[in-house]
């Protein structure tokens, strides 16, 4: 898994891709936490060639959305598809994040 986040004009855009599993989920909960504190801000998550999400990555997007709408940011997910929507279907993340 490899997570790119880069600073854009006062929003922050996310690039995921290749396998989000429990093996490397501990360090994209490392990785989003600058997001986490950002969370008043826009976030855009790019899914497009992200191929698998585990469970505990759920939870860390659960946790960034919860933490945006606390702090009146927003968060979107984009490009989601293939494996990891049918996941997000499956767990009704897609309804939680409008997918």
């Amino acid at each position: 898994m490899n997570i790119e986040i880069k600073e854009q004009n006062g929003s922050y855009l996310g690039t995921l891709s290749g396998w989000l599993d429990t093996n490397v989920a501990t360090q994209f909960l490392d990785d989003i936490k600058i997001l986490e504190e950002n969370a008043d801000k826009s976030i855009v998550l790019d899914f497009t060639s992200l191929e698998y999400i585990c469970s505990l990555a759920l939870r860390g997007l659960l946790k960034l959305k919860k933490e945006s709408a606390v702090k009146g940011g927003r968060l979107e997910l984009k490009n989601v598809q293939g494996e990891v929507l049918k996941i997000f279907t499956m767990t009704g993340f897609s309804r939680l994040f409008g997918i």
